[in-house]
């Protein structure tokens, strides 16, 4: 009897410890289990600021890119100028083959400088942008045609681009285009009509100027005859 109550003594100790061994093996795992889920959620927080980080010198790097861009289409706009004005009509032959030699060297090293900034868009952007584009484009190609009108019909597709109170009418259409198509596109748009628009005055100026030449050239022959 006495041996059998030992035997069911040691028994039931045994099941004790078995049952305190489980519950500490339980209680490790799930300590295991929350050190390694905090553990977790630190790693993907570093990581998550990082890529925070990241995408703010992104930005950074493609504004930086997009300034580039800009700073080539003024450099040429510049060199061009310089090429086309008035004052290189009076110098000398052999001075104006030298600035001129020295202006296409210049184009030629900024032309030897690519940038470029791809936008991403939707196909209903892309749409827009093409749009807008033949818009533009069907009036540049009919500059020669009439040279005012082309201004007019420039300054309102500008107007429809501007926050800014316009100072004439607004293509009402035109803007609905433009409204459809990414902001970049956007920006890109009006940049190219301000660059349309500069040229224009530019080609009226030297018109004028041309005109005035012409007009005292006939004055002082008729002056000469009288």
């Amino acid at each position: 009897m006495a041996q059998a109550k030992i035997s069911a003594k040691a028994s039931e100790g045994a099941q004790q410890q078995q049952q305190q061994q489980q519950q500490q093996q339980s209680g490790g795992q799930l300590r295991g289990r929350f050190y390694r889920s905090t553990s977790m959620a630190d790693r993907s927080s570093r990581l998550l600021e990082n890529l925070d980080q990241l995408e703010l010198r992104v930005e950074a790097f493609r504004d930086a890119a997009s300034a580039m861009e800009q700073e080539k289409e003024i450099l040429l706009e510049m060199i061009h100028n310089i090429q086309n004005s008035q004052d290189m009509r009076h110098i000398s032959e052999g001075e104006r083959e030298e600035l001129n030699l020295t202006a296409n060297r210049l184009m030629g090293r900024t032309l030897t400088v690519e940038v470029s900034v791809e936008t991403i868009r939707n196909a209903q952007q892309q749409e827009s942008l093409l749009h807008a584009t033949k818009m533009i484009d069907e009036i540049v190609n009919k500059l020669l045609d009439d040279l005012e009108d082309a201004k007019i019909r420039l300054m309102s597709l500008y107007g429809a681009c501007t926050s800014d109170v316009p100072a004439g009418p607004i293509d009402q259409k035109f803007q609905s285009v433009v409204i459809g198509c990414a902001i970049e596109d956007q920006k890109k748009i009006k940049r190219r009509l301000e660059t349309l628009l500069r040229n224009l005055e530019n080609s009226e100026k030297s018109i004028t100027l041309l005109e005035h030449q012409k007009t005292s050239v006939r004055q002082s022959c008729n002056s000469k005859q009288d």
